[in-house]
């Protein structure tokens, strides 16, 4: 079969993605989505975006000397939650949901051949972005612009109206969303 350049293109209907999907194992109903992991040059960098920019908290901090790494853990959750005991603070971390791993790799940030990382957005192309829900689209933009955060979208540009991408440090992109206000 072949195709004429007026064929549409398109993902899955509805029905083919219901069809596509199966009930969850009884075995996994335990299971919960704990992390995603970005690689960071500068954890000087990335800790003070990922606090002073997006409002997260670092949960926890591990450092693995063997093997010349640190992970530091972010989240939006409360100071008062947050375990005082180094250990307790560890496995407190791991229980809860959607936390942001920062992995860096000891003498990056210092290396001045290091290329940086592939943020997945251009070829080829793999990892996207995380995303962040804020009340207010326009208002939280308004805040990064007054930080000089690096744009990729702004909330009225592009054919997706009321969310934003901006960058971190490291090129990762973030969506900066609010659904309930959303013109797409």
């Amino acid at each position: 079969m072949s195709s004429s350049s007026t064929d549409e293109v398109k993902g899955l209907s509805d029905s083919e993605a219901t069809a596509a999907c199966v009930e969850p194992h009884p075995s996994t109903k335990d299971f919960m989505f704990q992390q995603t992991m970005l690689r960071i040059k500068n954890p000087k960098d990335s800790l003070e975006f990922y606090t002073k920019v997006m409002g997260m908290r670092m949960l926890s901090k591990i450092d693995f000397p063997s093997m010349k790494f640190t992970l530091y853990f972010m989240g939006f959750e409360k100071p008062e939650d947050i375990p005082e005991d180094n250990e307790e603070r560890k496995i407190w971390t791991f229980r809860q949901k959607a936390t942001l791993e920062l992995t860096h790799n000891w003498g990056t940030e210092s290396n001045p051949d290091f290329p940086g990382y592939h943020n997945g957005n251009s070829d080829p192309r793999g990892f996207g972005h995380i995303g962040i829900r804020v009340p207010d689209v326009d208002e939280a933009c308004k805040r990064f612009e007054s930080l000089d955060v690096k744009f990729i979208k702004k909330p009225n540009d592009g054919m997706m109206k009321g969310l934003a991408f901006i960058q971190d440090p490291d090129g990762y992109w973030i969506e900066i969303l609010n659904y309930d206000n959303a013109k797409f």
